[in-house]
């Protein structure tokens, strides 16, 4: 169930970790008042990292598009799947190990600088990485996927199913993992979130003892916070909304919620539960004949905690998500939606 903090919750931790897509921004726009909120958190004295799954740009390239659109960043305040990655690899094989490249410049900068070396003949590699990647050929991939059956260890940055682009939701990195583990009947070891590597990569480059990680993505972002048992925030400006929050098992929960990263500078209280059902500051909400119900009025944020709760305690006592289709959350409508 959800946390309660009776203080804005920046106040408790000194790393906030950010998801980027549907937290910082959607496509090429930062999400409104994403930018101050961020120096909010910077003012306050915390150390501020960036954490993405994606293994195709390097850190430079996604600190350029934060400050693009307007948030401040370096490279040192992002870590990459690519990083992981090439941390593991280094750790299992040793530096100066070859490493057969499947993937973009990204995966390919971030292990050089690990000390490996990326290979695009598979001579004397001791392991396969692979990346998300645009220009990845079909007959490496094939290549690739016999030596991994052979025998060959492989690392895979991340299991994304899918990514945004200019013309819609693409297949991501992941279906071309499911490929080769699907061939080779292998499980890679995987970097990115929800996995710990990535996670642990974080804390381990920008520092900090008590962090919190802030996403939008139940399956990566909060599962990967609960991986290394730390708190987390959901954000509701990108893609979990209430369907995939009503059917969430407890591994996908997050500590908190908010409709913004406003939620950062805010007291987090939590519903009580009575016979008519889970209440919180002017709402009250149900699950009757397996399906949601909330009235009343008070903030948004209140109307997120009860109608969650009420989900969740339906969920673990039925086994059965309630339905919430014709369930209507107050406030704007997302900017995802608006995309």
């Amino acid at each position: 169930m959800l946390e309660e903090s009776t203080t804005p919750i920046v106040e408790a931790h000194d790393l906030v970790m950010f998801d980027l897509d549907g937290v910082v921004y959607v496509g090429g726009e930062a999400i409104d008042g994403v930018a101050e909120r961020i120096e909010r958190v910077r003012a306050a004295g915390r150390h501020v990292a960036f954490v993405t799954n994606n293994a195709s740009r390097t850190p430079d390239k996604v600190a350029d598009k934060l400050v693009a659109v307007g948030v401040e960043a370096s490279a040192t305040d992002v870590v990459t799947s690519a990083q992981a990655s090439a941390r593991l690899l280094v750790e299992q094989h040793g530096a100066g190990a070859k490493i057969l490249l499947l993937g973009g410049e990204g995966l390919r900068v971030a292990l050089l600088e690990a000390g490996l070396e990326p290979v695009e003949e598979p001579e004397g590699a001791v392991a396969v990485a692979s990346g998300y990647g645009p220009d990845v050929r079909w007959r490496d991939i094939m290549r690739a996927s016999v030596l991994v059956r052979d025998g060959l260890p492989y690392v895979a940055s991340n299991t994304d199913m899918t990514i945004p682009t200019p013309y819609g939701l693409a297949p991501g990195h992941g279906v071309l993992v499911r490929t080769i583990a699907g061939f080779a009947g292998v499980e890679p070891t995987v970097a990115g979130k929800p996995e710990r590597p990535l996670m642990e990569e974080t804390v381990r480059r920008v520092g900090g003892d008590r962090p919190i990680m802030v996403g939008d993505r139940l399956d990566t972002d909060i599962e990967g916070a609960h991986a290394i048992d730390v708190p987390s925030l959901l954000v509701l400006t990108g893609v979990s909304w209430l369907p995939d929050l009503a059917a969430a098992v407890p591994e996908l929960r997050p500590t908190y919620i908010s409709p913004t990263l406003e939620g950062l500078f805010e007291p987090h209280p939590v519903p009580t539960v009575s016979e008519v059902g889970v209440e919180l500051n002017g709402w009250t909400a149900a699950v009757e004949d397996g399906r949601l119900g909330v009235t009343g009025q008070g903030s948004d944020a209140d109307w997120w905690r009860v109608a969650v709760t009420a989900c969740w305690r339906h969920l673990d006592e039925t086994g059965t998500a309630a339905e919430v289709s014709d369930t209507s959350p107050p406030g704007p409508v997302r900017q995802l939606d608006a995309e």
